[in-house]
């Protein structure tokens, strides 16, 4: 088993010469490119980043992952990860791995988040983005300490990256607090509460969606009713994840003139984290502001 970091505190393997590559750099495995990204900004050179769910399309929640992936874990001296089931697959990885002086780090337990109802998607939590890179710049200061103000730097830039992204949710606040919207799944979740907006999805339609199972009638005929009787000013709708409800409800919102924003889980190809985000938060503004 691998060495698990809590809430911030590590039991420190390796420290030395063995933490990293043959050509210094330190091996880091992120389970979704979403943090491998964050991962490469915050680490830079000194870092050798491979995220393991990078496809646009799949399904986080039905990923298998190969060979490849188990020596690619095996190797890692940094593992970050998500936590709260979203990528149970990683546990089957680490417990078929020897202790190689690495260890872990799962954000939802860095960031105290536990329970079974908890929303898995925290790289939505714009307010606590800075507390993520935080963790993985400590993460990577603990186990290569030669470079531990590089990745102090790395953090820093970070942070200051997501200025736009922090004024853009601020501006939906402030313009559309308390707007009525819903979601297919609980993706965006955090930053429907992060803009001051009111989700009127039923969590029995929402969580069902998510797990991969047939939602109750009752909650899916609440939801077309959301639709119908247009109570929402905006659809937010998982588009890497779809179902035949779903894209129902998706068709049900275009038609009665309800926009729909598209949102995904993994960090799509040719984008950076910040510039994601970014993006799909001046379009909830732009849907928010149509009448």
């Amino acid at each position: 088993m691998r060495t698990v970091i809590v809430l911030g505190v590590v039991f420190l393997a390796g420290c030395g010469s063995t933490s990293a590559r043959s050509d210094g750099r330190l091996n880091v495995v992120a389970a979704e490119n979403v943090y491998g990204n964050i991962a490469s900004q915050i680490g830079g050179r000194h870092v050798s980043v491979k995220s393991i769910l990078t496809s646009p399309t799949a399904d986080p929640h039905l990923f298998e992952p190969g060979t490849s992936t188990g020596l690619a874990v095996a190797n890692a001296k940094v593992v970050i990860q998500n936590g709260l089931g979203y990528d149970a697959f990683m546990t089957k990885l680490e417990d078929a791995t020897p202790d190689s002086g690495g260890f872990d780090l799962v954000v939802a337990d860095a960031l105290g988040i536990h329970g079974a109802d908890a929303n898995p998607h925290l790289w939505y939590d714009v307010p606590r983005l800075d507390q993520i890179a935080h963790q993985v710049g400590s993460a990577f200061a603990r186990q290569d300490p030669t470079h531990r103000g590089a990745y102090r730097r790395g953090e820093r830039r970070f942070e200051r990256s997501l200025a736009p992204l922090r004024r853009e949710v601020s501006t939906i606040r402030h313009r559309f607090r308390g707007a009525p919207v819903a979601y297919t799944e609980p993706v965006p979740g955090y930053l429907v509460t992060a803009a001051g907006l009111r989700n009127l999805a039923p969590k029995s339609f929402t969580r069902a969606i998510e797990d991969g199972t047939e939602p109750p009638p009752s909650a899916v005929a609440a939801m077309e009713e959301l639709i119908v009787k247009k109570r929402i000013r905006v659809l937010l709708y998982n588009s890497q994840a779809v179902s035949p409800i779903t894209a129902r409800l998706r068709d049900a919102a275009r038609a009665a003139g309800i926009p729909v924003v598209p949102v995904t889980e993994t960090l799509p190809a040719g984008l950076g984290f910040q510039q994601w985000q970014l993006d799909q938060a001046r379009a909830l503004a732009a849907a928010l502001g149509r009448r």
